[in-house]
């Protein structure tokens, strides 16, 4: 009935193992959850992407409004009533 060295293991594995454990996939969550360099260029070329193509955007649209000021209505028309073109021009797909 010599409990002793079990008990002193299971008391050193709760108290010492266990958060050892928990601080070791704490710090490596921490790790994970944080953005990389590379993470950080790939946000900072995905916003500049995203402005250039906001100004095309813009662009086209000012120029649809001068040659073809009725095209915002046709559009809203469009969408209310599902009569989109397939991608390509005219035609029924």
């Amino acid at each position: 009935m010599d409990e002793g060295p079990f008990v002193v293991a299971v008391v050193a594995i709760v108290c010492l193992g266990l958060p050892a454990m928990i601080l070791h996939y704490i710090t490596e969550w921490r790790k994970a959850k944080s953005p990389t360099a590379d993470d950080e260029r790939l946000v900072e070329d995905l916003w500049r992407t995203a402005q250039r193509l906001e100004r095309r955007v813009e662009t086209l649209e000012r120029i649809l409004d001068k040659e073809a000021p009725e095209w915002r209505t046709r559009e809203d028309h469009d969408e209310q009533y599902g009569a989109r073109a397939p991608y390509g021009g005219g035609g029924n797909a």
